[in-house]
């Protein structure tokens, strides 16, 4: 199932852009304290490092990723997620714009 729709959040007006523009996403924070983002990353080949473990949800588009120490990419689309340890990396090619919630572990 696709997220479509948070209710009942906080959102960060102003955006965290990365990569020259390449993902930008918003900060939300529930009424209990947990945290995530929402985004979007444009066609490119990126690297991300992870502080906490992190789980990408797609809601549009698609993507291709690789964990940290893989050699393989799988693909994710909408209604998909992909798991990602804390203090580690993946990498993520993108072809046409991925929309995404990263939920914060």
């Amino acid at each position: 199932m696709t997220t479509e729709k948070i209710d009942g959040v906080s959102v960060t007006a102003q955006a965290n852009v990365y990569f020259d523009g390449k993902c930008v996403s918003h900060n939300i924070s529930y009424p209990d304290g947990t945290k995530k983002s929402v985004g979007v990353i444009l066609p490119a080949t990126l690297t991300f490092n992870t502080g906490a473990p992190e789980i990408m949800e797609g809601v549009g588009g698609a993507c291709e990723y690789r964990l940290a120490g893989s050699e393989t990419w799988v693909a994710s689309g909408p209604g998909e997620q992909f798991s990602v340890p804390g203090n580690s990396s993946f990498q993520i090619r993108v072809a046409s714009a991925y929309h995404y919630i990263c939920h914060f572990g």
